[in-house]
């Protein structure tokens, strides 16, 4: 099996999406994009692909849900350091995103989340080096 991630995403306007994930250093990969999804390179084997609502909706059998009003996941990034969570926090904030609560420090842990444009939860996380 491939070692290969991809979190398939339903949002309201892809160009805004695009230029908000575009912001946080993600980069699109235009051999599997169109006007209907983006796939977006996050980091390593770890994919997003930002699709319309009724694009997404046509794969699916089941409602697609506001994410403003309910979540089913949170996706977790891990950082190379407390600054890099601060600074994708801060791109993150810049670019519409909303900051539900400050940064977590449990000495060994340091995190923080938003929300995208569309209601999706992401949480950044540094951990200290294992000795």
């Amino acid at each position: 099996m491939k070692q290969e991630i991809i979190f398939n995403l339903p949002v309201k306007n892809l160009d805004k999406s695009k230029a908000f994930f575009t912001a946080l250093g993600f980069s699109t990969n235009p051999q599997y994009s169109n006007e209907q999804a983006a796939f977006m390179d996050i980091v390593g084997g770890v994919h997003i692909m930002l699709m319309t609502e009724g694009f997404f909706q046509s794969l699916i059998n089941k409602p697609v849900i506001n994410a403003t009003e309910a979540n089913e996941v949170i996706i977790c990034l891990m950082c190379d350091s407390r600054e890099e969570v601060d600074s994708l926090i801060a791109k993150a904030a810049a670019g519409g995103a909303r900051i539900p609560h400050p940064p977590e420090d449990h000495g060994f842990m340091y995190d923080q989340g938003f929300e995208d444009l569309d209601g999706h939860l992401w949480n950044l996380v540094w951990t200290a080096p294992q000795h």
